[in-house]
């Protein structure tokens, strides 16, 4: 049971048919957890996240519409983590570092109850996890994502890197500017910068990242004051070292 003496109430999410109804059948021998939400993609499993605050959330990596580590960056409060997964390198010495379990596919009805056992452990600690991070760690010949999601009231909105003007600082979110619309995403701006291709984003303030893409004109205003201008015309600020960030990409 959980700390509360109730059953642990778990999630799990899984593209393949064949692997949701293996986890279910081992997780019958354990009558103290719950099996709230079985979800076939990344989207169901942040939604189910959301509506009924699971204890420990059982992640496949690669899924459709959001992967497990886009999961785990949505998730709003703190909880327990397994991710299910056939990659057996990098992956598992990402895990061990994070203090994050994982299940190697295939995996056994004794692997299945150790997870749990450590999950145990885990729930009601609240020991929040970097998606990012493991993302980076697990895949390091992937080190950038090509895509944010981003929670939009009870919907969840995809967004292609390729698409975004810039980002601006609002508080503890990120303001993320799309043509005429823009998304909050409670995320640091040096976790953004982290996963942003540097190539193609540059943080030109301590308040502003901008896709090199989009800028049409640099002014230097003062000794140390900048602006940049979009092809929008937006007009961003700019330190004397963000400025030369942009020169160093831009080539001039």
């Amino acid at each position: 049971m959980s700390p509360t003496n109730r059953p642990m109430r778990a999630i799990m999410a899984d593209d393949e048919p064949l692997a949701r109804s293996y986890f279910k059948e081992l997780l019958a021998a354990h009558p103290e957890v719950e099996l709230v939400a079985e979800c076939r993609n990344g989207l169901e499993a942040a939604r189910a996240i959301a509506a009924l605050r699971p204890d420990v959330a059982f992640l496949d990596i690669e899924m459709p519409r959001l992967d497990g580590f886009e999961v785990l960056e949505l998730a709003e409060q703190p909880l327990a983590v397994v991710f299910v997964t056939a990659y057996d390198s990098y992956a598992v010495r990402a895990f061990e570092a994070r203090a994050v379990d994982y299940l190697l596919k295939p995996f056994s009805a004794e692997r299945l109850a150790a997870a749990l056992e450590r999950v145990r452990d885990r729930v009601g600690r609240h020991e929040p996890l970097d998606g990012a991070g493991l993302r980076r760690e697990v895949f390091p010949d992937r080190p950038f994502v090509d895509r944010l999601a981003i929670k939009d009231g009870a919907e969840i909105a995809i967004i292609d890197t390729a698409d975004i003007d810039y980002i601006r600082s609002e508080d503890d979110y990120a303001s993320v500017h799309v043509k005429e619309r823009s998304w909050l995403k409670h995320e640091t701006m040096s976790g953004l910068e982290r996963a942003l291709d540097p190539r193609r984003f540059v943080r030109i303030h301590r308040t502003c990242i901008v896709n090199v893409a989009r800028v049409a004109r640099v002014e230097q205003e003062t000794k140390e004051r900048y602006s940049v201008s979009l092809k929008d015309r937006t007009e961003l600020p700019a330190s004397r070292e963000g400025m030369k960030r942009l020169r160093d990409v831009l080539g001039l």
